[in-house]
């Protein structure tokens, strides 16, 4: 291998700051040492990880993930029974029995702004919520938050979308954790291609292409997962921010340098897996209404793809998750 594809190959390891991105946004890469822990943390069973920081490595017990065509061996987390470490808002919103497996999806894909999006909720819905998926792409636990978020607020409706900025192209799971140098070098070259300010640069397009279809939404809200949830910081607080309320759910790389430049109201759901004085320093400097909690025995991704829904705990907290969420924007969403 040559020495610059040996050097794309650790990248993952350590990668440089980011030059400056176009229309204000600034992403700079944590160094090794500010990477949370929950890089070392393995997807539970039935489920794809989600990215929790730049380093992407997980090591465990073992565990299964089935897809359509194969299953591999993964760990799997142990968790405590810890209550969350915040109480949340009396109930405005009525969340189904949340699904542990074979999830049927209520929506449906369209192609929008360029993107195939999966598009799901009342087609009179008012409020449009741009969904930031992790770097596995669609998976039953994302999609089923997704309708979750869509039919589940009893006084609003929300139209959700959730675009694939991967283009049918995500993380394959089978090189995750990367094994060898060509699984490496390929790892660099897909978070190169997608970083979180790429990413973010294009979200205030799509919303617009999002208002040309559906003109009678007249307020948009954006949600991410993990590396979404990086996404979602990056947009909220740049200036060519198009909603107007945000949340992030087990974001990755908690930078509370962002949160006094984000001007809309926004909800942060930590793991235990988060850096727990990164994640109070941006609270700290958050300017806005907010809501920030960890949940305690939480691992990162438990409300997205590594949510291991058969486990009776995880699924408590993912139902309330969704609700803390739906609770803060029927509050703060006006």
């Amino acid at each position: 291998m040559s020495k610059s594809n040996q050097l794309r190959a650790t990248s993952i390891l350590n990668v440089p700051s980011l030059a400056p991105q176009p229309g204000g946004l600034t992403y700079v890469q944590p160094r090794a040492s500010e990477h949370h822990k929950s890089c070392h943390l393995p997807p539970p069973k039935s489920l794809i990880p989600s990215f929790s920081n730049s380093r992407f490595l997980h090591t465990g017990l073992t565990n299964t993930i089935k897809s359509p065509s194969r299953s591999f061996a993964f760990p799997k987390a142990r968790m405590s029974s810890m209550p969350a470490s915040h109480g949340h808002n009396e109930a405005c919103c009525n969340i189904p029995p949340v699904v542990s497996s074979g999830y049927n999806k209520k929506g449906d894909y369209e192609e929008l702004g360029g993107f195939k999006s999966y598009v799901t909720g009342p087609k009179d819905a008012e409020k449009g919520i741009v969904v930031i998926f992790d770097i596995f792409g669609y998976f039953d636990q994302t999609l089923q938050g997704a309708d979750i978020l869509a039919y589940s607020d009893e006084h609003t409706k929300h139209k959700v979308f959730m675009p694939d900025w991967f283009e049918g192209k995500p993380v394959p799971i089978e090189c995750y954790p990367p094994k060898t140098d060509k699984q490496k070098e390929d790892l660099g070259k897909f978070f190169e291609k997608h970083s979180p300010p790429s990413v973010a640069e294009k979200v205030p397009k799509y919303v617009k292409a999002l208002q040309e279809k559906y003109p009678n939404i007249k307020s948009w809200a954006i949600l991410g997962y993990c590396w979404g949830g990086k996404v979602a910081a990056l947009v909220s607080s740049g200036s060519s921010n198009p909603f107007s309320i945000a949340a992030e759910c087990h974001p990755a790389m908690v930078d509370p340098s962002e949160a006094s430049s984000i001007k809309v109201p926004l909800i942060l759901l930590a793991s235990k897996e988060e850096p727990v004085d990164k994640v109070k320093e941006f609270e700290s400097k958050l300017n806005v209404p907010k809501h920030v909690e960890t949940f305690s025995d939480q691992i990162h991704g438990w409300m997205a793809a590594r949510a291991d829904l058969s486990d009776p705990r995880v699924k408590e907290e993912y139902t309330r998750g969704y609700k803390t969420v739906l609770e803060f924007f029927g509050k703060h969403w006006k």
